[in-house]
């Protein structure tokens, strides 16, 4: 089954929001806990029972959202949700992502966006904008009239791409007003949006380029996890990209629409939203081929535990067989090296130590988790090097291994076991 998990924006927001999660899961509890610690206010309580203007300011709304996220995923992964094969977020919800691919720790991410909030908030002060949510037209329509509608004193652009019958409009009030007016006229529907400055527009250039200043001073790493950007609606490269597109972000349009349509031609078969409200489930309705939970949904979360608890067992017979596979092989590989203090440190302990994992995870009748999988590879690894196992052999055994086993369909990241920079990875909350 080929997964992507979707992160909301801002807009989700609600008095509430996680409260449900905080009670039933400690790790939930955890997060909201450290977002607190993070920022040094009481943002849970916030989150839980405050004030609703005050979540709504973008400086609240954006890392509580965010935390809100994350305690979603890791509920998730707590209750044995699969490896993603992509990760999209959505304007906001691309930090969320970055956090889950490992890019960027939680506190960094939680502090990076109170600062991106405070400074588009800043950005805004003396400036008369506005955002209005445009549908019942078509694309082109939309761009033409904020090309017509914008001149020297006043722009207005297409500040989201949402699906393919909905737009955001963003720019200074007198011409988004203009542009209501023209597109109304042509039978469109607007709806202005209760939003504090003109997001993802030229307008926010002052915020791009000073967030873009935070941005360099922070340390990111590699991503384990493909993250579509909103920028392109296309994966990072690397880790050096992000700083440049988190900041580009600010002022371009949200292509989410052709983030489904990439995610979509990718061949994924689930999206599962993880955070506030169902927002982006149902811009998921043009894709019926992807089916789509959301978390902040109880009927959705049960559906999805119930068609998860298959996957579930799949997962334990799979993850199972490759142990048994990898104890198997390591028996029957000839030995060519008669050093028996080598053979005892690179073969006989590493098997002693995956055979009573074995053992352990039977007992259990758990699906063994990735790190489980990566310690049976790399036991059958110390195996072959030490019984100076031929390279083509090594790599028979191993394209064999993931034939039989099908390890990938479970975790995406072990689709080539016989090189090891592609193999060993790294697992993160």
């Amino acid at each position: 089954m080929k997964i992507a998990l979707l992160f909301p924006g801002q807009g989700a927001q609600y008095i509430g929001m996680g409260k449900k999660w905080f009670d039933s899961y400690a790790v939930a509890a955890k997060t909201f806990k450290e977002c607190d610690s993070v920022l040094g206010l009481p943002l849970s309580r916030l989150c839980f029972e405050g004030d609703e203007k005050e979540l709504m300011q973008t400086e609240n709304a954006q890392p509580a959202i965010l935390a809100a996220s994350i305690a979603a995923y890791r509920i998730y992964r707590e209750e044995g949700g699969p490896q993603p094969h992509y990760l999209a977020g959505h304007s906001l919800g691309e930090f969320t992502s970055l956090v889950v691919s490992g890019a960027i720790s939680f506190a960094d991410a939680v502090q990076l966006v109170r600062v991106r909030g405070q400074l588009m908030s800043e950005a805004s002060i003396g400036i008369a904008g506005a955002m209005s949510a445009v549908s019942g037209t078509d694309k082109e329509l939309v761009e033409h009239v904020c090309r017509a509608c914008s001149d020297e004193t006043a722009q207005v652009a297409v500040s989201n791409y949402n699906s393919k019958s909905q737009w955001v409009i963003s720019g200074h009030e007198s011409a988004v007003s203009r542009a209501e007016e023209q597109l109304q006229a042509s039978g469109a529907r607007t709806l202005r949006l209760t939003v504090s400055a003109p997001f993802h527009s030229p307008l926010m250039e002052e915020a791009s380029l000073k967030f873009k200043a935070a941005l360099d001073k922070v340390d990111f790493n590699p991503l384990t996890i493909p993250v579509v950007s909103n920028v392109h609606a296309r994966p990072y490269l690397n880790k050096e990209s992000i700083p440049a597109f988190l900041s580009r972000q600010i002022i371009e349009p949200v292509r989410w629409s052709e983030t489904m349509q990439f995610l979509a031609s990718k061949g994924m078969e689930t999206a599962v939203e993880l955070g506030p409200r169902k927002v982006l489930k149902n811009l998921f309705k043009d894709f019926p081929s992807i089916r789509t939970f959301s978390f902040d949904s109880e009927e959705d979360l049960q559906e999805w535990k119930a068609l998860n608890v298959s996957k579930y067992q799949s997962a334990e017979d799979t993850t199972r067989k490759l142990i048994s596979r990898c104890l198997a092989i390591a028996v029957c590989t000839r030995n060519r090296n008669w050093d028996h203090e080598a053979y005892e440190k690179g073969v006989l302990e590493p098997y002693r130590r995956i055979k009573e994992m074995e053992a352990q995870l039977t007992k259990e009748g758990k699906p063994a988790g990735a790190d489980k999988v990566q310690e049976a590879i790399d036991m059958l690894r110390s195996v072959f090097e030490t019984k100076l196992t031929p390279a083509d052999e090594q790599k028979e055994r191993f394209e064999q291994l993931l034939q039989e086993t099908q390890i990938s369909r479970v975790y995406p990241q072990f689709h080539v076991l016989a090189n090891p920079e592609l193999c060993n990875i790294s697992t993160h909350d």
